[in-house]
């Protein structure tokens, strides 16, 4: 499976793209179907701190699942957003298993 990780208008250090690596293949080696999965990152231009958005999407066979989260710091981001793509692979999986 292949993870593209994208950062808008800054470098994401190794650590970084460490964690999001390891949380991606969690989720998805749990599930055949998925291909691979492209996670982009950006800052957001307010004022407030939860200006960190990750977006992951998760690239199955046939459909892609998506989810997009902002936060105070991007491992929380993509925390939040890898919590809303397990949700949404098991609907995923209930619908093939019927």
């Amino acid at each position: 499976m292949k993870i593209t990780i994208n950062s808008v208008h800054f470098k994401a250090d190794k650590k970084l793209e460490d964690f999001i690596t390891q949380k991606v293949e969690k989720v998805c080696s749990k599930y055949s179907d998925v291909i691979g999965s492209e996670v982009t990152l950006k800052l957001d231009n307010t004022d407030t701190p939860e200006n960190k958005i990750a977006d992951i999407r998760i690239i199955l066979k046939g459909n892609d699942l998506y989810a997009s989260k902002v936060s105070k710091t991007f491992e929380e981001s993509v925390d939040n957003a890898i919590d809303a793509l397990k949700k949404q692979l098991e609907k995923y999986k209930g619908k093939q298993d019927n």
